[in-house]
């Protein structure tokens, strides 16, 4: 059986099954909370980021997308930034809290509001995570420079003497 989403995405239910039955079902703890993104790593990470990346697809870009300038860049492969899927997630759970069959009335006003217009306008920045990406061409960025790893942890050890001359 499949079931629709807050975000507008159809799943499978696990264990779902059309046939009527004629025993009680057995109680089934309740759904966890959505996890942020940078919590999650393998298989629920990649199940996440296609959610992410169906509901940016076919919801997000369609409606909110804005064609591409200098001055508001966008990179066709926004899932390789991972301060862009961070926002963006970020975004999608504030989406799916506030335009949801129980959410209040005013809770698309609030998304466009709060969330949608300060997320695009970070992502979209000349300085933000796209800055370099043209249309059809990503470019990868490099970390900042961190001089030391844990500045407050433990001292490195010493290097080791130098060996005997050779």
């Amino acid at each position: 059986m499949t079931t629709d989403t807050a975000q507008g995405i159809e799943e499978e239910t696990p264990g779902a099954s059309s046939a009527p039955s004629s025993e009680e079902p057995a109680a089934s703890p309740p759904p966890s909370e959505p996890r942020f993104i940078l919590y999650l790593d393998g298989p629920e990470y990649t199940h996440n980021l296609r959610q992410l990346t169906l509901w940016t697809h076919h919801v997000l870009l369609p409606v909110y997308g804005r064609e591409i300038t200098s001055a508001a860049p966008w990179c066709s492969r926004w899932w390789e930034h991972q301060e862009a899927v961070a926002q963006l997630h970020g975004l999608w759970l504030a989406w799916a809290d506030l335009t949801g069959p129980d959410s209040p009335l005013s809770g698309p006003a609030n998304w466009h509001r709060d969330h949608l217009g300060p997320v695009m306008q970070s992502l979209r920045d000349p300085m933000g995570p796209f800055a370099g990406c043209k249309p059809g061409s990503h470019r990868a960025k490099e970390a900042p420079p961190v001089d030391i790893l844990d500045p407050f942890g433990p001292p490195p050890p010493p290097p080791p003497p130098p060996g005997p001359p050779r």
